[in-house]
């Protein structure tokens, strides 16, 4: 019986992917749920898993091809036997003369993995039918995948230039392409303005010495800065309402609820995966999140409900060591906060110079809806909600 592959249902805002590599070959063993491919839309990378066992008998989009939702892509036979003679995974056959051809048990199990060494060939990128594995049939073990190293990716393009140079040109991954897309988008809609503002981070830096420890023990994650970043943002956007609304052609849309977007690096590129309802959330509940988050981000796991949506970002430079630089608004978002490394740096206080662990941040803002009295006491009101951390308790 034949049973067709399609590709999984995209999302309403997403037309088209990308088949980026098959993990399986025409007469390889397929088993049910398992991964056959991996398909890469604008956002994520989605898995497509084998809606039955059998044979993989034929592959109608190769990698690299462009496809759509529900479009067959591939189709299996619940009922072949396998190149090598197996449709499945199986006890070992004893034959009076071993074929040439791996055993049916070996063909079968060759290209599968433990769980703990999936987990590691995912982290490296490896796909589990690339490496040979020395467990049972030909299963991957946790030390076949340690030992594992990748393929080396086929040899881009080389264009001869002056001497002994030379250039390569490989093609924009379509997450990359959409970057480029959006921030086009947003440099060319948006009327992109920027204000500046110092904050003394002592108070939030005490406040972590103080209770650090209890929180992780309490509530399973490290208590971070960017619980009080996000924090500090919602008591903003709930204070000027319009760094929270976007631009819906001539209308101005004020959004009843705070959704705020972290950017997070990925081997893919930056995502921004979404806080939802982040006004009622409390610090600990921001801080799994986003652990969650930059986890499945590494893992190529994040989901295109996960990143659709929004209605102000958060950009992190001081992860990479930024101390300054001018966020890009994020469409159709007004307004994008970005925070940077802090630094030990000399002040002036009561009239005297001390040193002090400050951050510098940033909000870039579309000028078109907001003025610079609500941008400026906007990151005025987060500047002080992080000098003085009892604000975001007491909301005032």
């Amino acid at each position: 019986m034949l049973i067709e592959v399609k590709v999984p249902q995209l999302s309403e805002s997403v037309s088209e992917a990308t088949l980026v590599s098959w993990h399986k070959k025409e007469g390889d063993a397929v088993s049910r749920d398992e991964n056959l491919i991996d398909i890469e839309t604008d956002k994520v990378v989605l898995e497509t898993p084998a809606p039955a066992d059998g044979v993989l008998v034929k592959i109608i989009k190769v990698d690299g091809d462009t496809v759509t939702s529900g479009e067959l892509i591939a189709q299996i036979d619940t009922e072949a036997k396998a190149a090598s003679g197996a449709a499945k995974p199986a006890e070992p056959v004893q034959a009076v003369t071993p074929p040439p051809a791996a055993a049916p048990a070996a063909a079968a199990a060759a290209g599968t993995a433990s769980p703990a060494a999936r987990k590691i060939l995912d982290e490296k990128g490896i796909a589990a039918g690339d490496v040979a594995g020395s467990g049972r049939g030909g299963r991957v073990t946790k030390e076949d995948a340690v030992a594992a190293q990748p393929k080396a990716a086929a040899a881009p393009a080389v264009i001869a230039a002056v001497g002994d140079r030379a250039e390569e040109r490989v093609p924009m991954t379509r997450l990359r392409a959409r970057i480029a897309e959006r921030l086009l988008q947003s440099k060319n809609e948006n009327a992109i303005l920027t204000t500046f503002n110092e904050v003394n981070m002592a108070p939030v830096m005490a406040l972590r010495k103080q209770y650090g420890e209890k929180f992780e023990k309490a509530h399973g994650v490290r208590l971070g800065f960017m619980g009080f970043f996000v924090k500090a943002a919602v008591a903003a956007l709930k204070k000027f309402p319009i760094l929270n609304a976007s631009v819906d052609g001539n209308d101005i849309v004020y959004h009843g609820y705070i959704d705020i977007g972290i950017a997070v690096g990925s081997p893919r590129g930056l995502v921004v995966p979404i806080l939802r309802n982040a006004e009622s959330m409390s610090v600990a509940e921001i801080e799994l999140k986003i652990a969650e988050f930059g986890q499945k981000a590494k893992d190529g796991k994040l989901s295109m409900e996960e990143l659709s949506g929004g209605t102000f970002s958060i950009s992190n430079g001081g992860v990479f060591g930024s101390m300054m630089s001018t966020p890009i608004i994020n469409p159709p978002q007004s307004a994008i906060l970005g925070i940077h490394a802090t630094k030990d740096r000399p002040v002036v206080e009561n009239g005297q110079i001390v040193i002090r662990p400050i951050n510098y941040l940033a909000m870039s803002y579309d000028h078109r809806i907001i003025d610079g009295r609500e941008a400026v006491l906007g990151l005025v009101t987060m500047k002080e909600a992080l000098e003085d951390p009892a604000r975001l308790i007491l909301d005032v």
